[in-house]
């Protein structure tokens, strides 16, 4: 690209890439944008802008007029190519978003409405460079790359500084990794562990599981509210924001079965009632759960919501060694069940913890 006349644009990928967005920006939401579809043997240009993370409809006065250059443009071939030219602005450096949808608009209208794409990515060019004499690079339809001017960086978005919405993913991932993770985890090992040596387990137990774990879920859940808001983005439109919905209804059910169990005794009962028995493995399931989705988070939510990369493999690593820890320490501590059962057979053992309605019991 020339910074100071003009700049052309061409990506070639896979076959069912079919509808090519890209934006001059580091986010969708007010960026202009520049989208391109086949449509028969002829390729439909649309420029287009959006208030937020929504379908972009036509701009009718675009800051700079894109148009279709047919010598970067084919359709044939196993990988057909899309390009076009703009005219450049005083910008040295110009930060790119590109999207990749497999959904033909089926008509040549410029405003035709667009499905929502698959996947996308963050680029930045250095226009102080120049451009390669390479105008196009080879991208599949699960990896695309960019174009290749000459001060074209391997891994552009991760040289982009965090924007406040991204921040705002980053703090909303830490403190629900923390929450789901460690406290929620820690409270129930402690409950496995220690419920058949002493009657403070439970003490512990509650305050792992709501006084230090509640708050930090509350402001995990606030921040990814406040980074949607912030970046323009529709609430509740991916699994992965429905699903941390419904693990948050989850956790809030779980507090409420917990305090009942607690605190509202069945009369006349020998045994330890059922409903203890599945608080503890409807705590378990929310657990579970809660790791598929902080899995989900870090290698699929978030490249989805800013075009960057992955975690490392180191992450990755950590997170798996983390979940196995986990689940081998408490499936040791199941050993302690037959245990646990023993002392259940006998609840007057229990008088002055779990079964208060035998504290004036006779105990010979």
């Amino acid at each position: 690209m020339d910074g100071n006349v003009s700049g052309s644009f061409c990506l070639s990928g896979a076959m069912n890439l079919n509808t090519l967005p890209r934006g001059f920006g580091q986010f969708m939401a007010g960026t202009p944008m520049v989208i391109m579809w086949p449509n028969g043997n002829d390729v439909v240009l649309s420029q287009r802008k959006a208030p937020a993370e929504v379908m972009p409809t036509v701009d009718p006065n675009p800051p700079r007029i894109a148009t279709l250059d047919n010598s970067l443009t084919s359709l044939s071939g196993d990988k057909p190519s899309f390009g076009f030219t703009i005219p450049a602005n005083s910008d040295t450096t110009q930060f790119i978003i590109m999207a990749f949808g497999i959904d033909l608009p089926g008509s040549s209208d410029p405003g035709a409405t667009l499905r929502q794409h698959f996947e996308f990515k963050m680029v930045t060019l250095d226009l102080t460079k120049g451009s390669s004499t390479t105008p196009t690079s080879d991208s599949s339809a699960a990896s695309p790359t960019k174009t290749s001017p000459a001060g074209h960086r391997t891994n552009p978005a991760d040289d982009i500084p965090l924007l406040q919405y991204q921040r705002m993913i980053v703090a909303h991932g830490i403190f629900l990794t923390v929450a789901f993770l460690l406290l929620l985890p820690g409270g129930a090992l402690l409950a496995r562990y220690l419920r058949t040596f002493t009657p403070t387990w439970f003490l512990g137990h509650t305050i792992a599981q709501f006084w230090l774990s509640g708050p930090v879920i509350i402001v995990g859940i606030v921040f990814g509210i406040l980074a949607v808001s912030k970046s323009g983005a529709l609430h509740l439109d991916d699994n992965h924001k429905r699903l941390g919905v419904a693990i948050f209804v989850l956790y809030i059910s779980q507090v409420v079965l917990g305090a009942a169990i607690h605190w509202i005794k069945p009369r006349n009962s020998a045994r330890r009632p059922t409903q203890n028995y599945a608080h503890a493995v409807f705590g378990l399931l929310i657990i579970a759960i809660a790791m598929f989705q902080v899995h989900d988070g870090f290698t699929s939510e978030w490249q989805r919501t800013t075009g960057r990369e992955g975690l490392s493999g180191s992450v990755i690593i950590f997170y798996y060694v983390w979940i196995g820890l986990i689940t081998v320490s408490y499936s040791i501590g199941l050993v302690l069940l037959p245990k646990q059962f023993r002392q259940e057979k006998q609840p007057k053992r229990f008088s002055m913890s779990e079964y208060p309605q035998y504290r004036d019991a006779d105990t010979d």
